[in-house]
Parts: structure tokens; C-alpha cells; sequence
């Protein structure tokens, strides 16, 4: 089975339906994904990319029906993580020595996991690769979107640039392409990609944007490696990005925290009043770790212009839950919002000051407004949220 992409390219991926998590346990995924792969027969047969291993026999026997295997000539490794290439050896087996056209980085990474010395050939931006029929594949690497190894090709006279991560989303969709898709979820799922995954890399998306812009390539089809491709106005998602990359915010506050008793949810309810009374326009979201997908509250904080985190006091620190979602946080490295603490306590008090620190060195401006309560908050304690409130909207 293949689905006929352009002329002589061809889908040749996998669709998974009951994709619930990727890397590892780190990414939540709600609408299943896919591991696109893509076959180009001209002059010369080119597979671009494979798919994850437990998806190997059925991609293998696929192709199979679809091709002589000996009749690839070339495979094109865009980015070597398993997701793309664990299908790879078994292919290999099969065809040992079909060149394999990657980064230098995609060499290292493919030899790293698969222990072969395959028979590379190391390409880098600019380097072409003639297919025949007056086209060729042109290549340009992706470094850090979202690994060293990543590289994008663009096939001229077809004009579809098979970006690989970039502008991808794990979304599955059986027809493939963007204009037939939800658009709601997609738009969903490419932000919450982007929040969770690329955001680190945001100054590297935006060079990469300039660069690609500068080669004047004209796109009529952006194939990703996983989720919908775009061929109904494919610039539209490399816009998007290039809104996302600049630090971006919409008129949002995001409150989120965890609690043992209520009292903190009391407090984080409290401030979501406030900044609703002082400003009815701000969309505002309150979320609590032990009881939202983190990737979910991540993709709400990459649109807030400001977040709120609370804990209660629990052995002289946050609760565990905070922390941990904190060094997500961390990780992710926002820019450009700002961020206050709450919490309560019986004791001893400490978590305001820890969540403070641990939001500074997270990259957000702390505003000089907290609120910190002792026991269960009265009415005269939830007033003050109004304080912290003003300090968000700033």
C-alpha cells in the first residue's frame, strides 16, 4: 500500500493508532501519531526516512508489495532517533549495501544505536543528490531541531521539503494531509510539539527559518515526519513557527500547583478571580499537576504572557509533584513571561522561597508580589491575591 503524495512520491509510513506516549514516558499523545516515510521513484528510487522497530514487518512487507527492494537505490536518513530509523537495520538486512545519505551527526547516532558500518555517504546544506528526470534532492541540516544529527531535503521540480521533526505534530490522520484534518486539533497539536519539544531550541528555529528562506526554495509541500503533510498553504505552519520561536505569548495567565489539604487550591482559585475582576479580556487557566497531563499544562504556559505556581510546605520544600514539574519547567526554557508563588503552610513555610528560585532559574521575571498562608486561608488571606494578581498583569 502506498498514498500518492505527488506525481511519482509516495507515503509509505505507518499510522499508529494507539500511540499513547513517546520518549519514553515524557510526551503524552491523545490522537495517535504516525512515522511518515516517503518513497520517490524516478530515474532513481529513493526511500526517505523509516519507521519506528515494533513497526518494522509491517513497513518491510509493505514495501515490498509496493517495490523490488533491490530496487532502492538510495535511503535518506533525515534524523537518526528510533522513531525514524528503527526500521532500518532489518531493511538493511535485506539490502545491505544501499547507500545511506545522512549528517555526519546521523553517522555517529546510526552507529551508536546499531552497531554497522552501513555505507554512508555524509551530505551537508547545499549538497544535491540527482534521482533523474531533471530532479534532485537538495539538502539542508537541521541542526538542534530538535537533535545534531536532523537534516531536511527538498526534491526539486516536486517542490516538497521533507522537514523531518520540524513542523510535524504526533496527530494521526489517515488521509494524511493537512486541509482534510481537524483543524482545531491539529493547530492543538502542533503547539503542544512545538511547547514540549522544540521550544528549547527557539533561537536555532529562527536562524533555520532565515536560512531556508534565504535558498528562495518554493515550497508547494512541507512533508513532516510525523503527523499531517501540508500541501493547502504550507507556509502557514512555517509562520506559525516563526511566531512560536519569538518568544511567544498570548493574553493569557496560567496558575498552576499542586496541593495536599485544599488550602493551596483555595489560594490558586483565588488568584484566577482576581485577574479576571481586574482584567475580563486575560484567558485564564488554573491547573493542577497531580490531576493535568504536564505536556498539557506545558503547552498553556508557552502561551501565557505570566504563570502563577503553588505548593503547600511539605518536609521544609514543595511537594515533590511541583518540583519535579518545575524541572520540566526548567528545561523547556521559556522567555519573556513573568511569574509569581503561592502556597500554604502549618509549620515552617519554605516552599514560596524554593518555587521563587527555582522560577528564576527557569528564565521567568518574578514579579514583587507573593502569597504565602498559614493554615486555612481566611477571606482577609484570599484578598490579598488581588496583589499578586496585579503584579501578573502588570
Amino acid at each position: 500500500m502506498r498514498k500518492k503524495i505527488k506525481n511519482n512520491v509516495s507515503w509509505v509510513g505507518f499510522i499508529d493508532w494507539e500511540l499513547q506516549e513517546f520518549h519514553g514516558s515524557d510526551y503524552s499523545v491523545f490522537h495517535g501519531s504516525s512515522q511518515n516515510a516517503y518513497l520517490i521513484e524516478e530515474e532513481k528510487t529513493v526511500l526517505v526516512d523509516t519507521v519506528w522497530k515494533p513497526h518494522e514487518d509491517f513497513f518491510i512487507n509493505n514495501l515490498k508489495q509496493v517495490i523490488d527492494l533491490n530496487d532502492i537505490d538510495y535511503i535518506v536518513v533525515n534524523h537518526g532517533e528510533v522513531d525514524h530509523s528503527g526500521a532500518l537495520p532489518a531493511l538493511m538486512r535485506e539490502i545491505p549495501d544501499t547507500p545511506i545519505y545522512c549528517t555526519a551527526n546521523a553517522v555517529k547516532s546510526l552507529k551508536g544505536q546499531y552497531h554497522q558500518d552501513w555505507n554512508f555517504q555524509v551530505v551537508k546544506t547545499g549538497d544535491t543528490l540527482d534521482v533523474g528526470n531533471g530532479k534532485s534532492l537538495v539538502f539542508v541540516e537541521m541542526r538542534m531541531l530538535h537533535w545534531p544529527d536532523s537534516m531536511a531535503a527538498y526534491l526539486t521540480g516536486d517542490n516538497i521539503l521533507f522537514s523531518n521533526d520540524a513542523f510535524g505534530q504526533h496527530f494521526a490522520v489517515e488521509e494524511l494531509f493537512n486541509d482534510l484534518a481537524d483543524p482545531c486539533l491539529l493547530e492543538k497539536e502542533a503547539m503542544k510539539y512545538y511547547a514540549n519539544i522544540l521550544n528549547p531550541f527557539s533561537p536555532l528555529v529562527s536562524r533555520k527559518l532565515e536560512e531556508i528562506g534565504g535558498l528562495n526554495l518554493d515550497i508547494d509541500i512541507i512533508a513532516p515526519s510525523h503527523g499531517v503533510i501540508w500541501r493547502d498553504n504550507p507556509v502557514q505552519i512555517i509562520e506559525k513557527y516563526s511566531a512560536w520561536a519569538d518568544d511567544y505569548q498570548e493574553d493569557q495567565i496560567t496558575i498552576v500547583y499542586d496541593s495536599m489539604w485544599e488550602a493551596t487550591t483555595a489560594l490558586a482559585n483565588a488568584i484566577s478571580s482576581e485577574i479576571s475582576a481586574l482584567s475580563p479580556e486575560t484567558r485564564v487557566k488554573v491547573m493542577s499537576i497531580s490531576k493535568y497531563d504536564k505536556n498539557e499544562i506545558m503547552t498553556e504556559v508557552f502561551k501565557s504572557k505570566a504563570i502563577a505556581v503553588g505548593s503547600p510546605t511539605v518536609g521544609n520544600d514543595m511537594l515533590s509533584s511541583v518540583s519535579g514539574w518545575l524541572a520540566f519547567l526548567k528545561s523547556l526554557k521559556f522567555k519573556n513571561k513573568k511569574a509569581a508563588a503561592f502556597g500554604s503552610y502549618g509549620w515552617s513555610g519554605e516552599s514560596v522561597k524554593k518555587i521563587e528560585e527555582m522560577l528564576v532559574e527557569s528564565g521567568f521575571e518574578l514579579v514583587d508580589a507573593s502569597l504565602r498562608v498559614n493554615w486555612t486561608p481566611t477571606q482577609e488571606n484570599l484578598a490579598e491575591a488581588k496583589a499578586v494578581a496585579e503584579a501578573l498583569l502588570g
